[in-house]
């Protein structure tokens, strides 16, 4: 059977098949077809479960070996000894996964559309410490096992490391399977619901497939975002969902009333489907934010605007520690690329620019030449090639700029041209994580409350960064940094820096 006959199949018998056929996507169709077709039952959910178990079980078992065959190799270990904690370890790992269910290590793909390995560092952490200690600590007080420290400490850190890789590998190749990927459905069609859709579309690593949009009245049957329609109207929703086998509906601020809204939510909770909530005033909702009650009323805490000076030092102290340990390791790296840089085109190794820095103060950006040097002369020139020119002419990016050379090509590629803004941050005028840091002219644009963005150094990769850079409009660009700074934490620092690695070897740009 033809896709065409497959499709028309599918829609046969619905009474709006005529309606849908010409605005729904050809991608909508064929997913729900093919899980028809193959009988596809085990979802994102299922297959993100089982596989990141296996992982967790394959990564314990290579710390396990890892630190047998290094503390046997040096330390003269006994065999004997050695099998009887190996055996005792390979019992113990039921618990081991017990423990990670109860951290949530394998729960949250299904729910959250942007969970990334980065997310779970603390909880693999935890998982590795506690049952580390017992193992340890438990087998001496029952006389089972006695292993050594430095086979306790060797299995932490291979644990830790190694079962984070097998989580990213997990998730890389679970995420190419048709299954993972949840058709989705967002009601309402308004400003909000369409900002949703455009992170979507911007985001295809997320697994979610657009269906469309349903709101009442005069909004149906429009286009609203990109190839994304209105496709219905919230009470043909259950029955949308059905036919195109939908998973996940956001529910982003419809034109129903909050009694109606209320109502569908409760109709669709009888239905197997995950239900996202755009929730109100949602510019102010960061990781930080809590949530208490006050008699059965749900209320919603901001912690306080400011930033402690105690966590003004730590997050100094980690920008020093590890920029000093990049800086010597990347060391050969710089040489070649400067060399590479003077034999590509004339002009100097280093790009200087004038940004603007915390509390407004300005400093001069370092990174390796990418463009020819006399770029800055020629920006006129080029101006009308800004892919911004006509919807925020603030932003300046030029696709296949001209001014770039061929050295500056591959360093754009994988970002290396940003590595010398490690002396920046050396120097005290940039962290590794923070806000976007502007050019004088980007920096006037930004007003009132924006401002809290220069309260952090600007950093050499951020939530902005990370998030899309070029392809996110500058007023959202601020309200991310915004949201940077008011929410800040050490542990945010930390996976906004392991959620960087990706980009890179995904060959897109991170930095300023």
């Amino acid at each position: 059977m033809s896709a065409a006959a497959r499709r028309a199949a599918i829609l046969q018998g619905f009474e709006l098949y005529d309606d849908l056929r010409a605005i729904v996507d050809d991608r909508t169709i064929e997913i729900a077809d093919h899980r028809r077709r193959t009988a596809v039952i085990h979802r994102r959910g299922w297959l993100m479960r089982r596989a990141l178990l296996v992982a967790d079980v394959v990564g314990l078992l290579a710390a396990m070996s890892l630190a047998e065959l290094v503390v046997t190799a040096h330390a003269g270990q006994s065999l004997g000894d050695s099998r009887a904690e190996t055996l005792v370890f390979i019992a113990s790992l039921p618990g081991w996964v017990v423990l990670a269910k109860l951290y949530g290590l394998y729960d949250r793909d299904e729910e959250r559309t942007d969970h990334s390995t980065a997310d779970e560092i603390t909880g693999v952490l935890h998982l590795v410490t506690v049952c580390a200690f017992v193992f340890a600590v438990g087998g001496r007080l029952i006389h089972v096992v006695d292993p050594l420290p430095s086979k306790i400490a060797i299995f932490w850190l291979a644990a830790v490391t190694l079962i984070s890789v097998a989580r990213a590998s997990a998730r890389s190749m679970v995420r190419r399977n048709t299954a993972y990927v949840q058709n989705t459905v967002i009601v309402g069609a308004g400003e909000v619901a369409q900002q949703v859709a455009r992170k979507l579309l911007q985001h295809p690593e997320y697994g979610i497939n657009l269906v469309g949009f349903v709101e009442s009245g005069a909004g149906e049957r429009r286009q609203v975002v990109e190839h994304v329609s209105v496709i219905g109207t919230p009470e043909k929703l259950p029955a949308l969902i059905h036919l195109f086998d939908v998973e996940r509906v956001i529910i982003a601020f419809s034109y129903d009333s909050q009694k109606e809204t209320l109502e569908l939510v409760r109709r669709l909770q009888e239905l197997d489907i995950q239900i996202d909530v755009v929730p109100r005033l949602f510019e102010l909702v960061g990781p930080e934010v809590s949530f208490h009650t006050v008699e059965g009323l749900p209320l919603m805490g901001l912690p306080p605007v400011r930033l402690a000076p105690s966590s003004k030092l730590l997050k100094r102290a980690l920008d020093l520690v590890l920029s000093l340990v990049a800086l010597v390791a990347l060391a050969p790296a710089f040489l070649l690329i400067a060399a590479a840089i003077k034999l590509d085109t004339r002009g100097p190794v280093f790009f200087r620019q004038l940004r603007v820095g915390s509390g407004g103060r300005p400093f001069r950006i370092f990174k390796f030449r990418s463009m020819t040097a006399d770029a800055d002369a020629r920006k006129n020139e080029v101006a009308h090639l800004n892919k911004h020119l006509r919807s925020d002419p603030r932003m300046f990016k030029i696709p296949g700029d001209p001014r770039v050379t061929r050295t500056g090509k591959l360093l754009r590629r994988f970002s290396l041209d940003e590595l010398p803004q490690l002396l920046n941050v050396i120097a005290g005028d940039m962290s590794l994580v923070g806000p976007r840091p502007l050019i004088v002219e980007e920096a006037k644009c930004v007003k009132r409350w924006g401002q809290k963005r220069l309260d952090l150094k600007p950093g050499i990769t951020g939530l902005w960064q990370v998030l899309g850079r070029s392809d996110i409009p500058f007023e959202e660009m601020v309200r991310l940094d915004y949201v940077y700074v008011t929410a800040w934490s050490l542990s945010s620092d930390l996976r906004l820096l392991l959620r960087t690695i990706p980009v890179l070897f995904g060959g897109g740009r991170v930095g300023s």
